[in-house]
């Protein structure tokens, strides 16, 4: 893999780490794994090109959208 990046989110780890367990996993030019602890779900995105975790960032932060608004409605 090329590039990697880190992504933390501080909020309801267990949660988001249930939503998000579905998308964990490999594609021919990314993977993610998600890592949880007590307060914090780590996201860990390795993609073999830049345009692999530009997409792969975004899919992720658009369902972190989705689930924020989801919250924010209850």
């Amino acid at each position: 893999m090329k590039y990697r990046l880190k992504l933390e989110v501080m909020e309801d780890p267990d949660l988001i780490y249930k939503c998000f367990l579905s998308e964990a996993g490999n594609t021919e030019r990314s993977s993610i794994s998600l890592k949880k602890s007590k307060d914090r779900i780590v996201f860990d995105i390795e993609a073999k090109d830049i345009i692999a975790l530009r997409a792969t960032t975004n899919s992720i932060t658009k369902l972190l959208a989705i689930f924020e608004k989801a919250k924010s409605t209850r």
